[in-house]
């Protein structure tokens, strides 16, 4: 897992929309709220707090498949395993 402090509600959004699922199927998986997983999504560029909630959701998405790339220069980012 990236460094988990860093990363932003772009990247949650971008990682759910590769891996096509849904905010409610997303947070099902994460055993969080909807709501909640809106407000991560909202933050924007803003990195996200470190909670037990973002690391369901990062873990979920990495069990499907996202890798979390951190800030190189270039900007953090998201990429489907291979």
């Amino acid at each position: 897992m990236s460094e988990i402090n860093q990363i932003t509600g772009r990247q949650i959004a971008a990682a759910r929309a590769l891996t096509g699922l849904g905010q409610v199927e997303l947070a099902v998986q994460a055993h969080i709220s909807a709501p909640t997983l809106r407000r991560m999504e909202a933050a924007g560029n803003a990195p996200i707090s470190p909670s037990n909630n973002l690391r369901a959701v990062v873990s979920a998405l990495e069990s499907a498949g996202v890798i979390f790339v951190p800030e190189n220069g270039e900007g953090a980012g998201v990429r489907l395993k291979k």
